[in-house]
């Protein structure tokens, strides 16, 4: 018998147990995958640690967070300035003074809010409805339509009328000369990658991979006292309250026989005669110096049932379905975190302070 069943071994299953391990509780730790990790899973491809399923670049303004993830591994100081690259044309993101001279030849932060605020003039918006207009709003007709509109509708699948603006709010927008992506106090990648974090979390539990929880829920559920659900909330219930809305990626991986691909670790493809939305170079997340590289392009596309949700679409229709399959789990006695099964995005920071968090409440 264990004290908690943990279904997936992500970053909020592997907090939840390292935690639980250390106030004398005995945890299994399962997951569908075969590897532990979950999305921030690394693996080593010619000597690069590659980040299989997708950039993740830890940041956080809360010391709490990151002294706790440097007491398991040492973190580089990678800083995370991705490109835009526009039919050949290359523009520094997030939006900042580099962006805004390359685009207008301008020079001072008057002159490009100068810019900005004539096309929003013109434009005529003042209530913004839409992602479309709330992007227009921020940053000007010209930047939204060469590195905002078509990079979007491929991520989302739809047109940006069709997507509410809150989407584009987190985007950030600066008059400085300054490309770090994030304002975050802190920030890096662990030497070596995620895996070895991950690894020590899971220190002193049980661990059980290649393990479908939902078809076997009886069974596993007969191993402990209690169960925490990191998984998609509505497979949780068979979809039987209706199926949750989700965006997926897939990811083409090839190793390359140049030392150098692009020069940057991410760049983005923000127009529609390239079908991926970007290219990571993995190397470059650790200043490797490796003869060769490896290379991964990220293809969004719509969810379907088997495939890996990626990012919850959340519109009011699907809140409300999500709040009440949240009621039903509540009734079956079940703890939920994470990505997944609070059906909301999350930064790395943020999962572990709420795993943390449960953690305080629960144990």
């Amino acid at each position: 018998m264990y004290d908690y069943l943990i279904v997936g071994a992500g970053l909020f299953g592997a907090v939840f147990a390292h935690e639980a391990t250390k106030k004398g509780k005995k945890c299994l730790v399962i997951d569908k995958r075969n590897h532990i990790g979950g999305n921030i899973y690394t693996e080593k491809v010619e000597d690069i640690t590659v980040h299989k399923y997708g950039a993740h670049i830890f940041h956080t303004s809360d010391k709490r967070v990151w002294d706790y993830v440097n007491s398991f591994v040492s973190f580089n100081n990678f800083v995370n300035s991705p490109i835009a690259n526009f039919h050949g044309e290359i523009y520094n993101l997030p939006f900042n003074m580099n962006t805004f001279s390359k685009m207008w030849g301008v020079t001072t932060p008057d002159e490009a809010r100068a810019k900005i605020d004539e096309q929003v003039q013109n434009s005529g918006i003042s209530a913004p409805q839409n992602l479309e207009e709330q992007a227009i709003s921020m940053v000007g007709k010209d930047i939204y339509f060469k590195l905002v509109k078509e990079y979007t509708e491929k991520q989302w699948g739809r047109d940006c009328k069709e997507l509410p603006s809150f989407i584009i709010k987190r985007l950030p927008v600066r008059f400085t000369y300054d490309n770090n992506y994030f304002s975050d106090r802190y920030q890096g990648i662990p030497e070596g990658g995620y895996t070895q974090l991950i690894e020590k979390l899971l220190e002193g539990s049980d661990i059980k991979l290649g393990a479908e929880y939902v078809a076997n829920k009886a069974r596993f559920d007969a191993l402990a006292d209690k169960v925490l659900y990191t998984g998609a909330l509505d497979e949780l219930f068979g979809y039987s309250l209706g199926k949750l809305e989700y965006r997926t990626l897939e990811f083409k991986t090839k190793v390359v026989d140049c030392d150098n691909y692009q020069g940057n670790a991410v760049v983005n493809y923000t127009s529609h005669d390239k079908p991926y939305t970007r290219i990571i170079e993995h190397k470059h997340f650790e200043f490797g110096k490796q003869p060769k590289t490896v290379i991964t392009e990220e293809y969004p596309k719509t969810w379907r049932p088997g495939d890996e949700p990626y990012y919850p679409v959340n519109n009011d229709k699907n809140n409300a379905l999500a709040e009440e399959y949240r009621a039903l789990a509540e009734k079956e006695g079940y703890l939920l975190g994470g990505r997944l099964a609070d059906y909301k995005y999350y930064d790395m920071d943020k999962i572990i302070l709420s795993a943390l968090n449960l953690a305080e409440r629960t144990l």
